[in-house]
């Protein structure tokens, strides 16, 4: 019997680190923390979905956590802003919520159009416009922190605190997108020609796929996701500032190369990209909870994770050769 490590690496790894949870504290498998797990997970995964059709399509997206805390700022403002013109806060939040997708949208497709039509790579693009969108934010918060108006937080709490039969709105969502993204990436025609830009882009066009179109939807989709999780990711906080989403590039690459999709393009997996966000979030829970290593190394150990995931890749690789 050949086992497939790329499928099931990332469920043995999800694996020992319950078993390395419990053994470290016996309140590691308690529904309040699993349900901590969870949520946390939320927001990394579903970022995460969305560079999972970037880096299938071989590209990459570094400016998700700054367009994350630009999607955030200027939903606080536009619903501050609201909110003195109406009381209904329901519409103020749905209006937000409506301008943050948008937004997020336009982001993903500014950075495709840049890394298409400009003929610029893809890691030059999202590299700037990470620090456009984080001057921003920093911009209109002037320096300090922009802060949703407490009438308008109220009514948007459940987008994160709610809940349906005990699981948090966030998991939902998460399943949801993660379902949504499996589909598409497998069971449909733009699913594979995404993988077939990122296996061989030249051989991709010559088959009569529009390269640039897919592409453009994957930073698109992308941009979605990222809007996505800022918009259930506001109401936790309630706030913005030029600290927020920090790392959470570093994050959703993590998850989505732990997870088995091929850095250099041409093959995704959905699955594990949601295995690979569980990982992340049960590590820093683990530091959390042992003296061993200090929780401020987090960040390192993901960037050990990183290379040492795409270390495997090439072995596995060669191997298969």
């Amino acid at each position: 019997m050949i086992i497939n490590w790329k499928a099931a690496g990332p469920l043995i790894a999800l694996g020992a680190l319950l078993v390395l949870g419990t053994l470290i504290n016996g309140n590691f498998l308690s529904t309040g923390n699993m349900t901590n797990i969870l949520t946390r997970s939320s927001f990394i995964g579903i970022i995460a979905i969305g560079a999972t059709f970037v880096i299938s399509s071989g590209s990459i997206d570094l400016s998700v956590g700054s367009m994350a805390a630009f999607i955030a700022g200027v939903m606080i403002m536009f619903m501050n802003t609201l909110k003195d013109l109406t009381d209904l806060m329901w519409l103020v939040v749905l209006a937000g919520v409506l301008a943050g997708a948008v937004l997020g949208m336009f982001a993903g497709w500014l950075n495709g159009i840049l890394t298409t039509r400009g003929k610029i790579e893809a890691f030059i693009v999202t590299l700037g416009t990470m620090g456009i969108y984080r001057s921003l934010v920093t911009y209109l918060a002037d320096g300090g922190t922009l802060s949703l108006n407490s009438q308008v937080r109220s009514m948007y709490r459940p987008v994160y605190y709610g809940d349906i039969l005990g699981i948090p709105f966030p998991v939902i969502i998460f399943a949801a997108m993660a379902v949504l993204g499996y589909v598409v990436l497998n069971h449909t025609a733009y699913g594979r020609h995404v993988q077939s830009v990122g296996a061989n882009e030249h051989v991709a066009r010559y088959s009569a796929i529009s390269t640039d179109r897919v592409k453009i939807i994957a930073f698109m989709i992308q941009g979605a996701c990222v809007a996505m999780a800022t918009i259930i990711y506001v109401p936790r906080l309630g706030s913005a500032s030029s600290s927020t989403g920090v790392l959470w590039e570093l994050e959703a690459i993590a998850a989505v190369i732990i997870g088995g999709t091929l850095l250099k393009g041409g093959y995704g997996r959905i699955g594990g990209t949601v295995a690979g966000a569980l990982i992340l979030t049960l590590i820093g829970n683990i530091l959390n909870l042992t003296d061993a290593i200090s929780n401020y190394l987090n960040g390192a150990v993901q960037g050990v994770i990183i290379i040492a995931a795409v270390f495997l890749q090439r072995g596995i690789g060669k191997k298969q050769k």
